[in-house]
C-alpha cells in the first residue's frame, strides 16, 4: 500500500482517500487510519478493484435514495462498516477472511454485526 501526501486532495474535510490501493492524504495518518485503509485495499483486491467501486457506488445510492439504514450513508456502506469496526485491531488483516464485508450488508447491520 502506497501513501502519497498532497495539499489539495482529498476534498470536503476527508483526511485520506484510497484509490486502487494508493492512499492520498493531506497529512500524517495514525496506525488506526492506515489499518482502516489497508482493510479497504483488501476489499478492493478481492473484488478486482473495479467491482469494489461499482458495489460501493450502488450501495451508497441505495442507502441514500431509500434510507434503508438509519445512520449517514457513508458509514453505513458495508465496506466502511467493516473497516470502522475493525480498524483498532492492527492484526485484523492477517485474521480477516475473504468477503467479510458481506456480513455487514442489510438494514442496521452496524447494530447486529
Amino acid at each position: 500500500m502506497r501513501v502519497i501526501k498532497t495539499k489539495h486532495f482529498p476534498f470536503n474535510g476527508y483526511k485520506a482517500i484510497n484509490l486502487f490501493g494508493i492512499i492520498f492524504t493531506k497529512g500524517e495518518l495514525s496506525n488506526k487510519e492506515l489499518n482502516h485503509e489497508a482493510i479497504h485495499t483488501e476489499q478492493m483486491k478481492e473484488m478486482l478493484y473495479i467491482f469494489f467501486y461499482i458495489w460501493y457506488g450502488v450501495e451508497y445510492l441505495i442507502i441514500r435514495l431509500f434510507h434503508i439504514k438509519q445512520h449517514d450513508a457513508y458509514k453505513d456502506i458495508s465496506f466502511e462498516e467493516e473497516a470502522h469496526i475493525n480498524d483498532d485491531n492492527l492484526n485484523y488483516i492477517s485474521e480477516r477472511k475473504h468477503y467479510t464485508w458481506t456480513k455487514y450488508l442489510g438494514i442496521n447491520s452496524s447494530k447486529t454485526a
